[in-house]
């Protein structure tokens, strides 16, 4: 497992969709991740340190988990099945460990929150293709050296605005 941060949030302008791209802590590897808008604006909240005065989902779920006694160790970002990631939260309370399976948007949301660190699988990171919508002419998806220079290249402004 290899620790993670959150680098940037922004908009992918070729499909008009949130990305979180997160970086590996102790390196340069990328894993971006396409999320919904609702999960886009509540993490782009908690990095803005933005607070309401009554709870949303991801902040009513810190409270529960709190409330409860537990605490979140870490998320997992797990794995990718037909362009879908899956994650896990790890919540132990006592000496009982329970493994929640969430959306990885979700999860991010949470971890900030709960400030618990985010890992994700080596193999994740060493993904061979990813389709950024920045194809080569003979239509084949940018390998993983040539998105790590892309997104190491992209300005926030590149992703347009988002405004959470």
């Amino acid at each position: 497992m290899i620790e993670v941060r959150v680098a940037h949030l922004g908009l992918d302008r070729t499909t008009n969709t949130p990305v979180v791209i997160l970086q590996e802590k102790e390196g340069e590897r990328v894993l971006p991740i396409w999320i919904g808008p609702a999960e886009a604006s509540a993490i782009a909240m908690e990095l803005a340190g933005v607070k309401f005065a009554r709870p949303l989902t991801h902040d009513l779920l810190k409270q529960l988990i709190v409330g409860l006694g537990a605490k979140l160790n870490r998320v997992l970002i797990t794995q990718v099945k037909e362009n879908t990631y899956y994650a896990e939260l790890d919540v132990r309370r006592e000496d009982h460990v329970i493994q929640i399976d969430a959306r990885p948007s979700d999860s991010i949301a949470i971890a900030l929150r709960l400030n618990a660190p985010i890992f994700t699988q080596e193999d994740l990171l060493e993904l061979t293709s990813v389709d950024t919508g920045e194809s080569a002419k003979d239509g084949t998806a940018l390998d993983a050296d040539s998105l790590k220079t892309y997104l190491q290249n992209l300005d926030p402004e590149d992703f347009g605005k988002f405004t959470p």
